[in-house]
């Protein structure tokens, strides 16, 4: 489940730099209290994302099965009172129901390995979601995928519509298919994934 980045997170100290995902600092810009939020970051990565919420006061829970990704974490943004740091596989953790107002999968669903896992693990992220939580999702999805910087890197991928459609009922804020062209530090290979983005609201 970490999608073969243990050899990225080994070999740079801050593999997916410091600036946190554009989706979660504009649902940072419609809450008015961040401070108040409980968050979970499943596959969190070294916590660029749980930084950010936690640096402005929330409590993050953050959650990656690789334990390079969480010792970068660590030491890049030390020990802040905020996360508590997880090594662990989000798939198999007992997730507290209606716990959290925002549910953070950044790059995390194509790491599972079917489709059914990705439904799985979605309806459990649903159930720790709070009536009226967010959750904020970015993954690979079927259109396009240029894989040669992820050697022995076979993701899961939905399409568009379909990873949508795991959210039916709730009220999708905002959502995009967009390509995402990125090198990586440790490989300098120039690649390009198409994504789907998304903020979707859990009923109140």
């Amino acid at each position: 489940m970490n999608g073969g980045y243990d050899a990225g997170y080994q070999a740079c100290p801050c593999f997916w730099g410091d600036e946190p995902g554009s989706l979660l600092t504009r649902l940072v810009s419609r809450v008015a209290d961040v401070a108040s939020l409980r968050a979970f970051d499943a596959g969190c990565g070294e916590g660029k994302n749980a930084f950010y919420l936690a640096s402005r006061g929330a409590s993050v829970v953050a959650v990656d099965l690789s334990p390079w990704a969480i010792m970068n974490g660590r030491a890049r943004h030390g020990d802040v009172p905020g996360i508590k740091w997880i090594v662990g596989d989000v798939g198999a953790l007992r997730l507290p129901v209606g716990e959290y107002h925002v549910v953070v999968a950044y790059g995390l669903l194509h790491c599972l390995p079917d489709p059914a896992a990705v439904r799985d693990l979605v309806d459990r992220l649903m159930q720790a979601t709070r009536p009226g939580g967010y959750q904020i999702v970015c993954a690979f999805n079927a259109r396009f995928q240029d894989l040669r910087a992820h050697l022995d890197f076979s993701p899961t991928l939905l399409s568009h519509a379909d990873i949508l459609s795991l959210y039916d009922g709730w009220d999708v804020v905002e959502a995009s298919d967009r390509d995402l062209v990125e090198t990586h530090p440790h490989n300098n290979i120039q690649h390009t994934h198409s994504m789907t983005r998304l903020i979707a609201r859990k009923p109140a």
